[in-house]
């Protein structure tokens, strides 16, 4: 589950790199030229723009703190996903690595993903996806378990109404069974089973799609 009390640094950190940078320069602006330019005669806002000025630099570099972040992480994700050989290689992973790789395995594909940043397994929604204005919600199943039943895929049902999501997908490296099969058929909720997901970030990329 997504942390109630996020900071604003925690939320660059799983931003884009360039988004610090973004939010610094617009800061930092902000605090040493555009405010000063509107306190007009307010005492208040003249002493308040004067502090701001000279804090202006010191804000800007502490939300320059997470591009390092972001970019050690976004290598580490590219580089976990290119170096799967198979799908034995990707049962290997722990479960919060199986998510990894598939947020950057649709990032590949164009979409926006927002990461659940839980410090554990959520029974929920692992993965937001968007593009073209349509939401996906995406579970990752990575059990030691063979089959995945019908009960993770009624819940994600709920789920996807909850959040008036555009279509679900739940990925487990191994199977789906019958029951749960056929009760996502003819439901926006795509199931992809281990023999699906070939070698991420090749051609079998395209089973992962939404």
């Amino acid at each position: 589950m997504r942390k109630r009390n996020e900071s604003v640094l925690d939320l660059l950190v799983e931003a884009p790199w360039w988004v610090s940078v973004v939010a610094a320069g617009v800061v930092f602006l902000g605090l040493r030229y555009i405010l000063p330019s509107i306190s007009g005669d307010n005492l208040f806002l003249k002493g308040f723009s004067h502090a701001a000025h000279a804090f202006a630099p010191l804000v800007a570099l502490i939300l320059l703190i997470p591009m390092p972040i972001s970019l050690f992480n976004s290598w580490r994700k590219r580089k976990l996903l290119d170096s799967q050989k198979g799908l034995e290689s990707i049962r290997s992973l722990d479960w919060k690595e199986f998510e990894e790789l598939v947020g950057e395995a649709y990032r590949r594909q164009g979409y926006s993903v927002k990461e659940n940043s839980g410090a554990g397994p959520d029974g929920g929604v692992d993965l937001h996806l968007k593009k073209d204005s349509n939401t996906y919600l995406v579970q990752c199943k990575q059990w030691r378990s063979w089959k995945v039943g019908v009960k993770v895929v009624r819940e994600m049902d709920g789920l996807l109404t909850a959040n008036h999501a555009h279509g679900a997908i739940i990925i487990t490296c191994g199977m789906f069974t019958q029951e749960a099969k056929s009760f996502a058929l003819g439901k926006p909720i795509d199931l992809v089973e281990g023999r699906q997901l070939g070698v991420p970030g090749r051609t079998k990329i395209t089973a992962w799609k939404g």
